[in-house]
């Protein structure tokens, strides 16, 4: 074959890649509606609905209620009770609007949350009489949009409401032809700021009744546009409410095309297909409902996202700092949905000034120490509730000035805990500006951690930092203080190796504090080894080198030491240590052993499978069984709306199907690319645009068992270091349509330039 040859046949297989990628909406997306054929019995709920769901990473829309009884669930990621205790304090619910429909009585419910497009599309029967519904959250606006027809005449009764209590002061009124209502949480004891929202609402269409009952007619469209507005999104906000709710038909078709825009884009920044429909179903649903969760330029998404529906919301649905809040941005990286994780950083940046308090006056050391929950605006959620008898009803004793009254449960990894989703961006993406915005916050662990560690015996050891969270429990009988004393946590120990490794990184490519890298370094190749121990003769991974009653029995890797080794840290793995490896894949191999019915595997169903099922790809444990676990997983626990569910938390699961599948197909931890490295090669198998360590953006087909093409992006011109997919043979580099460079090896590497296109192929004969 000739190069003209060579570049006919890449420009035959990157015109099919477009082709694909162009249509992935409406063959993946499109394709996986979640439907719904009985009304959400989870709603309203203090953690996830079951119900169909709509948002733009701001607003999310919830719909409950009965077809005559419909009820509209308003959330919004920045409508908080600024208290630092829960229940009561966390975020909130607005409010929401309920329409009434008596001529639906009794009939039947069917929807569907349209992920292509980002709606809820309904249609309820009774008799002769069909309505129909479409509701959608704008994805560029402060707006969400409820539309109704019907075949026969009927009446539609509407009611906009706030959520009432909870010390919020609520007003209600009539501008302009705009209902609107208000809800405010201000000057009341510990409220650490004001927030305010307004909702408005306008109907259009119609015959409107002093009633404010609307004739619903036949093949006639009533519109109700409702627009919420806090007082982070403007300084006058009830006004901009009401302002914005006068919209025209006009108006709402060009904020249609607005947001099928917004969301066709989102679709097409990357896909997979792996030839297993119900995985992906639910990998496009997560994707989804991710990006319905969160906004780059918007509040971060709580444990529950904006999907609230009740005040006091389980964990104040704060931002949980010993995994949950981290978690749902893990698959987004190699997503390619990097603007979404624009917010992830904010809050922990804002908290800075209270973590160096927490450090110098509980601990006397520099640096940031962070308890293991905190808000939005320096807001601490987790303190000890306020007075003893609170105290005493709900741990079981009178103390509510442990740690000075702040949550910290025997942890001081928390604030490294949130070093791990800047190190997966940085690596992505290898910007600048945002290296330099995240810089300070590395380097103030740095600090902490350079005082707190204990150099002995020519190793750095870790005291006091528990694997697990340690705390009073009501009902428990002893002093809880006897759990505590864990000696090198595993946990700790990766997490911490994660951080100077990522700070001596980050220092170089910013050329920042080259004289602390010694330091660094230092204690980067000297902290303790990972604890193992012997089990039923066979090494198996500790949660702790030692506890105060010394040694216990290995519990193996699990969802905990995953995020100290695997994820987020990135310290472990084949390539990494491979003997070491070799224990953790052993300890996987032995889950199994302690399931008691199919769906338990990885121990999973409280917390971790967006951990332990990627965890397990990342060690190279069987990728079948990986994914057959998962699937009876999932059939065990998740809903109608195709959102897993576990016992400790929400939006963190939305990661797990994404995160799992992507691991099979692409890595590229420690900036080595690798195709499809834990994936069965009997099965094909593509990826369009998934990004990579080193700012590359990669593609890629596995048909028969051979890879068929590879496709990189480089966006920074990073120096690229690949497997060689075709093993034994030489490869030939087409750059930007021209050839390029022969590279034989098992792994090769090539320079770059910013913006290039690089196709990978064989050589010819």
């Amino acid at each position: 074959m000739n190069l003209p040859a060579i570049v006919r046949t890449t420009c035959l297989l990157l015109s099919l890649f477009i082709t694909l990628r162009l249509s992935a909406q409406e063959i993946y997306a499109g394709r996986y509606n979640a439907k719904f054929t009985a009304p959400p019995r989870l709603v309203p709920t203090a953690k996830v609905p079951d119900a169909p769901l709509a948002g733009n990473g701001d607003i999310g829309l919830t719909l409950g209620g009965t077809p005559d009884q419909l009820t509209f669930y308003l959330g919004k990621n920045d409508f908080w009770r600024a208290w630092p205790v829960y229940p009561g304090g966390g975020i909130a619910l607005p409010g929401g609007l309920n329409i009434g429909i008596d001529a639906l009585k009794g009939a039947s419910w069917y929807a569907e949350q349209v992920m292509d497009k980002a709606m809820i599309a309904g249609t309820f029967v009774k008799g002769d009489t069909t309505v129909t519904l479409n509701a959608w959250v704008a994805a560029t606006r402060n707006t969400v949009i409820v539309e109704f027809t019907a075949n026969q005449s009927c009446r539609l009764q509407g009611k906009l409401w706030t959520a009432e209590g909870n010390a919020s002061v609520n007003s209600v009124g009539l501008s302009r032809g705009v209902h609107w209502v208000t809800r405010s949480f201000k000057d009341t004891t510990l409220q650490e700021w004001p927030c305010q929202v307004a909702i408005a609402m306008r109907t259009m269409g119609g015959v409107i009744d002093q009633d404010n009952s609307v004739a619903l007619l036949p093949g006639q469209k009533v519109t109700i546009a409702l627009t919420l507005y806090t007082n982070f999104d403007h300084p006058q906000w009830k006004e901009q409410a009401i302002r914005a709710a006068t919209l025209t038909p006009h108006t709402i078709e060009q904020m249609r095309k607005e947001h099928i825009n917004w969301w066709r884009e989102f679709w097409s920044r990357s896909s997979i297909r792996i030839g297993d429909p119900y995985l992906e179903q639910y990998y496009f649903a997560s994707q989804y409902l991710f990006a319905c969760s969160s906004r780059g330029n918007k509040f971060a998404p709580g444990i529950w996202g904006p999907f609230i529906t009740k005040d006091s919301a389980a964990w104040g649905g704060d931002y949980h700092l010993n995994y949950n809040y981290q978690a749902p941005y893990w698959a987004a990286y190699s997503s390619n949905y990097i603007d979404l994780t624009d917010n992830y950083d904010q809050p922990l940046l804002d908290y800075m000034e209270k973590g160096k308090a927490h450090a110098r006056d509980l601990l006397n050391m520099r640096g940031i120490y962070y308890p293991v929950g905190i808000g939005p605006r320096a807001l601490v959620t987790t303190r000890w509730p306020l007075t003893p008898e609170e105290m005493e009803k709900r741990y079981g004793t009178r103390e509510n000035t442990i740690d000075g009254g702040y949550k910290f449960l025997g942890q001081k990894i928390n604030a490294v805990f949130g070093v791990g989703n800047m190190l997966m961006r940085f690596y992505s993406t290898y910007d600048q500006p945002y290296a330099l915005r995240v810089y300070p916050y590395l380097v103030e662990c740095a600090n902490f951690w350079e005082d707190y560690l204990k150099f002995e015996n020519g190793r750095y050891v870790i005291y006091m930092d528990h694997f697990n969270e340690i705390m009073p429990r009501l009902g428990t009988t002893g002093d809880w203080r006897s759990r505590l004393g864990d000696f090198n946590s595993t946990l700790s120990l990766g997490l911490v190796k994660m951080l100077f490794k990522g700070v001596i990184d980050m220092s170089d490519y910013l050329g920042k504090d080259k004289a602390r890298r010694e330091k660094w370094l230092h204690i980067f190749t000297h902290l303790s080894k990972f604890p193992v121990a012997d089990i039923d003769g066979r090494p198996s991974l500790q949660s702790v080198e030692k506890r105060p009653w010394g040694a216990e029995r290995p519990a193996g890797l699990n969802r905990v030491s995953i995020h100290g080794l695997i994820l987020p840290a990135g310290v472990a793995g084949p390539v990494t240590d491979s003997a070491f490896n070799k224990i953790l894949l052993g300890d996987v191999s032995h889950w199994k052993d302690r399931m008691k019915s199919a769906g338990e595997w990885g121990n999973t169903l409280n917390n971790g499978i967006e951990t332990c099922f990627p965890g397990a790809v990342r060690v190279g444990y069987n990728p079948d069984e990986i994914l057959n676990n998962l699937k009876a997983r999932i059939a065990l626990q998740s809903l109608p709306n195709l959102w897993i569910t576990q016992g400790g938390g929400g939006i963190e699961t939305l990661a797990a199907v994404p995160l799992t599948i992507h691991e099979m197909l692409l890595q590229s931890y420690e900036g080595v690319i690798r195709l499809f490295p834990n994936w069965n090669p009997a099965k094909d198998a593509q990826f369009d645009q998934l990004r990579a360590y080193g700012a590359f953006v990669v593609s890629s087909r596995l048909q028969k068992g051979q890879v068929e093409y590879v496709k990189l992006f480089s966006e920074k011109g990073r120096p690229c270091v690949l497997v060689n997919p075709w093993p034994g043979k030489a490869i030939q580099l087409i750059r930007n349509g021209k050839k390029g460079e022969t590279l034989k090896g098992e792994t090769i590497r090539f320079p770059t330039q910013a913006n290039e296109t690089i196709q990978v192929a064989i050589t010819p004969l």
